[in-house]
């Protein structure tokens, strides 16, 4: 299973609205065929992983990081497949999150005499379906919030200089993370001082692919997006999504498509909206925001944060006119929300910590 769970993460970012999913066929304590959804439309792990194998599938065991499809999409369902090859045994990790289609691949396989076993590594596994299932039941993606910032919570200097505030091993877990979004976000004031280009900048081995499928996605409330800005000059232009409010600018923005939303009530960009429609129109299922400060305030405050992955240097900068990582309305001490602990690790000198909502 550990294996199958490899070859999935080979495929995040480039599946959607598809999750990412893995398959490896064991016989008589051999693989002989393995195999991984690449994208939407094209064949599924399974089917892969059996039109891979070396020899007849007949009493073989399947594992699989999710359950396999039982309905007729793109692609025909993976349970007929499996009955067609007359396995012994599917071994899956994590149950369908969909609750239309959960548990009805177990009852087709079990009433036809495959015996099935669910749950295997489905902690390891669970990381790959979270963002398909915030999108098939919520309907709006898994958001991340990325923020690289000091001891005492700055994310730049008084001359807004943030680069760099963690070191090399940091930066390359973050590209990782943009590797395995949909989607990157950011503040129009992001790309107006540090002019990045968000996309994934690595070599990721055993898929050239890597990163190819992301989009970017810029909130540009004050209508005064740079035309000079990498994400709407470079050859990745056309994935990029200004969204702003409506009437506020003129500016067609080159290559980059332009979203125009109302104000809300409150006279706030409607962040919700924004994901919303992400979702419908974009099939985006995991979305990593990387600042800057106004936009993570507001994605907090709004309760739109579904992990947020803080970079903690060991640095002070002792400025209170540095940029604060959260820079919004905030909350009194008694209403404050409280987090919990999801993971942290060292990464060289800096600490990644990973905390979600109760």
């Amino acid at each position: 299973m550990r294996r199958a769970i490899e070859l999935a993460r080979l495929s995040e970012g480039l599946t959607r609205p598809n999750p990412p999913v893995g398959a490896v066929i064991v016989k008589q304590g051999r693989i002989i065929g393995e195999g991984r959804h690449r994208r939407a439309g094209l064949a599924h792990a399974e089917v892969n992983a059996f039109d891979a194998c070396t020899e007849s599938a007949a009493g073989a065991t399947v594992y699989v990081t999710l359950e396999p499809c039982s309905t007729t999409g793109r692609q025909p369902p993976c349970t007929e497949r499996i009955l067609r090859e007359r396995v012994a045994r599917v071994v899956v990790a994590c149950d369908d999150p969909n609750p239309r289609h959960a548990g009805r691949a177990y009852d087709l396989l079990r009433e036809n005499g495959i015996d099935v076993v669910t749950g295997i590594c489905r902690e390891e596994a669970l990381p790959l379906i979270e963002p398909f299932g915030r999108h098939v039941t919520a309907g709006r993606p898994f958001v991340t919030l990325k923020l690289a910032l000091t001891l005492d919570g700055r994310i730049a200097d008084r001359n807004r200089s943030s680069k760099w505030i963690t070191g090399p091993k940091a930066r390359r877990e973050v590209q990782e993370m943009r590797r395995r979004a949909d989607a990157v976000l950011v503040g129009g004031g992001t790309v107006a001082i540090d002019n990045p280009s968000l996309l994934y900048r690595e070599a990721c081995a055993g898929e050239p692919d890597a990163g190819s499928n992301l989009l970017r996605v810029i909130v540009d409330t004050h209508g005064d997006l740079p035309e000079q800005a990498n994400v709407l000059n470079d050859a990745a232009a056309e994935r990029t999504i200004v969204a702003r409010f409506e009437g506020k600018s003129s500016c067609t923005h080159g290559a980059a498509r332009v979203w125009n939303f109302p104000p809300t009530d409150e006279g706030d960009f409607p962040l919700n909206a924004l994901l919303e429609r992400l979702a419908q129109e974009e099939n985006v299922m995991s979305i990593l925001c990387e600042g800057g400060g106004h936009l993570a305030a507001r994605l907090h405050e709004k309760k739109l944060v579904d992990e947020y992955a803080l970079f903690y240097a060991p640095a002070i900068l002792g400025d209170k006119a540095g940029l604060s990582g959260f820079a919004g309305t905030g909350f009194l001490l008694a209403d404050t929300p409280r987090l919990k602990w999801h993971d942290m690790r060292r990464l060289g000198d800096d600490l990644l910590l990973r905390i979600r909502p109760f």
